[in-house]
């Protein structure tokens, strides 16, 4: 039974260098309105009025929807108190007004898109706030109540160091936030950068070294490292991430989301006018094996900093885990790739480095 909601929001000021999301410019507030009540609509044929544990409006930019429209989302489902209440935002759409909007909406969380505290970085990559704006949003947010905040930051971004980098990351903890994530740059079909490749960006040994030194210095600073790309102080784990990481079921609403509901994954219609059309039906739908299910859960359990519970994989699947993936598991415990725990095993720092080529070796 899903506890989870996932709502996606495609709209954008302008498309970053080096986005390919799914999100669209150029919408206007007539656009966004009919697309808040086909969302509606979607949400009202599927959702079965489960209560939420978490709620996530991803994008996109949110925070380009009007506070009433977030509340009418909200307002759609079941939730208490206790929900955890995620609305990512872009600091130049924002200000003390409409966060206190939201704030009172509903929303108890906020993630920042910032990217970089390097005025000369953001513009290169096609951003339209300033660090300065940036900061500023995170510390309007705290003076308007919100105590659970996340930033986000890019690693490998045109003409960035690996000491300009630690820096922001150094700025975001003096800024007293929650969480934060990190992202290596990729750069994918559907991007600016993609079609104009950028020559001063960091190569694969670089990032690595960026990764490494941004685990040391945010796990020195009080942050728990618990997932390949998050960091949090404790008590401030993303609540609505870690239940995609358990392998739980969740509802994904609007353009292109994508959902796990009663062993079924499935995604929706990636272009608004298809979606407006057809949000009562999914673009593409299949259920999982038990074989799909059993490498997910290895997959997405190796991605948290806890590893994974191999007593729990062979209960629900009656397998050995340490008999059949004997050979894997002693050539990277011996690299040091991986690490035995009292409940399984773990990547090490450097394992979360080749994480996608080990966990090929057990998916294949």
């Amino acid at each position: 039974m899903p506890q989870s909601a996932y709502i996606h929001i495609p709209f954008c000021k302008s498309k970053c260098y080096y986005c390919s999301f799914v999100s669209f410019t150029g919408c206007d507030i007539q656009c966004k309105k009919k697309y808040v009540e086909t969302l509606i609509k979607e949400i009202k044929h599927f959702y079965k009025n489960e209560t939420l544990k978490t709620l996530y409006f991803g994008g996109g930019t949110p925070s380009l929807l009007e506070p009433s429209l977030i509340k009418k989302i909200i307002y759609c489902f079941n939730i208490t108190t206790g929900t955890e209440v995620t609305l990512e935002i872009n600091p130049e759409t924002v200000d003390s007004v409409y966060l206190k909007e939201i704030r009172n909406s509903g929303v108890n969380r906020i993630s920042i898109g910032v990217q970089s505290f390097n005025n000369q970085i953001l513009k290169s990559i096609g951003r339209i706030h300033t660090a300065e704006k940036a900061k500023n949003i995170v510390k309007t947010a705290q003076d308007v109540g919100f105590d659970n905040i996340s930033v986000d930051f890019i690693y490998g971004l045109p003409k960035q160091t690996n000491n300009s980098f630690v820096n922001d990351l150094e700025q975001a903890v003096q800024l007293d936030v929650q969480h934060i994530s990190l992202y290596g740059l990729k750069i994918e079909e559907g991007c600016k950068f993609f079609e104009n490749y950028p020559s001063n960006i960091a190569d694969d040994d670089a990032q690595a070294d960026m990764y490494l030194d941004a685990i040391d210095t945010l796990t020195e600073k009080g942050f728990k490292h618990y997932e390949i790309s998050n960091f949090a102080k404790s008590g401030f784990e993303s609540r609505h991430n870690l239940n995609y990481w358990n392998c739980e079921e969740y509802y994904g609403f609007g353009v292109a989301a994508h959902g796990y509901v009663d062993g079924r994954r499935y995604s929706n219609f990636s272009t608004i006018g298809e979606y407006s059309t057809c949000c009562k039906e999914k673009d593409s739908e299949f259920c999982l094996t038990d074989q799909e299910r059993q490498e997910e859960m290895i997959f997405l359990g190796l991605r948290r900093g806890i590893g994974i519970n191999t007593q729990e994989i062979n209960e629900k699947f009656n397998l050995d885990f340490d008999s059949k993936y004997r050979t894997i598991l002693s050539k990277y415990i011996a690299s040091g790739h991986l690490i035995r725990t009292e409940e399984g095993y773990k990547f090490s720092k450097e394992g979360f480095l080749l994480s996608n080529s080990i966990l090929v070796d057990f998916i294949s």
